[in-house]
C-alpha cells in the first residue's frame, strides 16, 4: 500500500506564501498522476491541481497564477507552492496518488494538512 504524508501547512496572513509537500512511502510501485485537493469547513472536497508523471499540470481556475504544483520522482515527493494566499484558501489540503501494484490500480490519500489564512 502507498502511504502519503502531507506537511507544510500553517497559519499565514493574506498575501503570504506556503509550500506543501506530499511524500510517498511504502510499497513503491508505479505512481502515476498525483494531485492536491482541499476541503474547507462545510464544503465539498475540490481539486486544486494535478500533475502527471511527465509533469504535465492542470490547475483549478481559482488558483491559476498563484499556485504551482511540482514533483520530484526521485524523492517520491510532490509539492504545492502557494503564493499570494487568500482567506478563501483556508482549508485542509490533501494529496492523492494514482498508483499500481501487482494487485491492480489504486488511489491513495494522505491525512491532510491544515492551511489557515487570516488577517
Amino acid at each position: 500500500q502507498l502511504h502519503l504524508v502531507e506537511s507544510g501547512g500553517g497559519l499565514v496572513q493574506p498575501g503570504e506564501s506556503l509550500k506543501l509537500s506530499c511524500t510517498a512511502s511504502g510499497s513503491l510501485f508505479a505512481v502515476y498522476t498525483m494531485a492536491w485537493y482541499r476541503q474547507a469547513p462545510g464544503k465539498q472536497r475540490e481539486l486544486v491541481a494535478h500533475i502527471s508523471t511527465t509533469s504535465t499540470t492542470e490547475y483549478a481556475d481559482f488558483v491559476k497564477g498563484r499556485f504551482t504544483i511540482s514533483r520530484d520522482n526521485a524523492k517520491n515527493t510532490m509539492y504545492l507552492q502557494m503564493n499570494n494566499l487568500e482567506v478563501e484558501d483556508t482549508a485542509v489540503y490533501y494529496c492523492n496518488a494514482d498508483y499500481e501494484t501487482g494487485m491492480g490500480r489504486f488511489l491513495s490519500w494522505g491525512q491532510g494538512t491544515q492551511v489557515t489564512v487570516e488577517s
